[in-house]
């Protein structure tokens, strides 16, 4: 069974139990919230080109705080500050070679997003998102030959500092937070467009559990 599936069933099974009064939630929609969550990143790219490339999934780490600041009790405003992991398993052809290459890319990353809650167990979310690209890692096989490397961005022109848009939601039971979220870059991964590396930009689903502070 898959990461998501799971993330679906638990979160499906708290709601339930939260809708039947088996676990009840304290109404915190208009208090300055504090929170921390962690959970899992499923990533790929899309619009991408160059050297035949093609892509598919990679699992990686997600984590970080949250502060959710109210306006009122419908609405609300929620930044974050998160450590991600994205990247793709892919193949591609370069020099009329194939290749396949496993990439893990990690990231600090900035949502900031506008709540819409209509119930006290529910929050929906959607804003934008600041990401900035603190390492990557590549593990490349050309045939029989096997290579890994850390890149420095010395010698590729990879652009760091990216901006996208994220969308998601929080289901809250007292103090436990459940969260999904998709989110999506805006800008390629090359800097002008000058690199060899494979143009692409980055997507991802991500599940988390947290828990709240107020």
């Amino acid at each position: 069974m898959s990461t998501a599936a799971l993330f679906l069933i638990s979160a499906s099974s708290l709601l339930q139990a939260q809708e039947t009064g088996a676990i009840s939630s304290k109404d915190a929609r208009k208090k300055v919230i504090l929170g921390f969550r962690g959970g899992v990143n499923r990533s790929n790219v899309f619009d991408e080109s160059g050297g035949q490339f093609v892509a598919n999934p990679k699992v990686g780490f997600a984590g970080g705080a949250f502060l959710a600041v109210p306006f009122g009790s419908l609405l609300g405003f929620q930044p974050e500050i998160n450590f991600t992991q994205k990247g793709f398993q892919g193949t591609g052809n370069i020099g009329g070679e194939d290749y396949l290459i496993t990439r893990t890319t990690n990231h600090l990353e900035i949502p900031l997003q506008l709540q819409v809650k209509p119930f006290a167990f529910i929050s929906a979310l959607a804003g934008v998102q600041y990401s900035y690209l603190l390492s990557q890692n590549d593990r490349t096989t050309f045939g029989a030959n096997s290579t890994e490397q850390k890149q420095e961005f010395a010698h590729d022109n990879i652009r760091k500092n990216m901006f996208g848009a994220v969308v998601g939601f929080d289901i809250n039971i007292g103090h436990m937070v459940i969260s999904g979220r998709s989110g999506w870059d805006l800008l390629s991964n090359h800097g002008d467009g000058n690199s060899s590396t494979p143009r692409y930009k980055n997507m991802y689903l991500q599940g988390t559990f947290g828990y709240r502070l107020y």
